[in-house]
């Protein structure tokens, strides 16, 4: 029976998807590289091999289900456009690539975890929800109270809670003592906190 106009593209697909299964990893990114005919089953290709492996390491380093799963997106994403734009420098390593891409956006997904829990801990402001769905902090409310910090107040928020930085290294940085880094941070979480908590009755 002949194929109808819809069905033939749909086929084609997955005739060239099956033609590339035993194709290496390097020429399936010359592939998208190059957007070639081949490049969307490519792509699919790629994120079926690779997709397991970027789970399994966002299970070891991030010990979570749901964050593996993200990373997973996220690097396969990532590296498929630097493949479309051709900022992959050698295709024949692609592996390589994937694997530090999984490297750095786990470091950052732990360290977005360990701001959120911070940032939790100093401002524990309830936004309730039907349901009740856990407490959130609402970023850009907090982002327009911290711009209502004086300079230093917002520089040690933000050196602490989205640098990671310790009191000492503040303190270096500021060329102040780590007890006064204690009392502006200090000061600093108590007017955050007042501000986000009358924005929260007002809305």
């Amino acid at each position: 029976m002949a194929l109808t106009t819809v069905a033939a593209p749909q086929y084609r697909q997955r005739r060239m998807t099956t033609g590339l299964l035993g194709a290496a990893d390097g020429d399936l990114a010359r592939a998208i590289a190059a957007g070639a005919e081949t490049a969307d089953a490519a792509e699919a290709e790629l994120y079926r091999r690779f997709a397991p492996r970027v789970r399994l390491y966002g299970l070891r380093h991030l010990r979570d289900e749901d964050a593996a799963r993200d990373l997973m997106q996220q690097v396969l994403l990532l590296t498929i456009e630097k493949l479309r734009h051709g900022a992959v420098r050698d295709m024949d390593m692609i592996g390589s690539f994937v694997l530090g891409a999984s490297r750095m956006l786990a470091i950052n997904l732990k360290r977005r975890d360990r701001r959120r829990e911070a940032l939790l801990e100093a401002f524990p402001i309830e936004h309730l929800y039907v349901g009740a769905a856990p407490a959130i902090i609402d970023e850009q409310e907090l982002e327009g109270c911290l711009s209502t910090l004086a300079e230093r107040e917002r520089t040690v928020v933000l050196l602490t809670f989205y640098g990671d930085r310790s009191s000492q290294e503040i303190a270096r940085t500021l060329a102040i003592s780590e007890g006064n880094v204690r009392v502006i941070r200090s000061r600093a979480v108590d007017r955050l906190r007042a501000c986000m908590g009358a924005a929260e009755r007002a809305s």
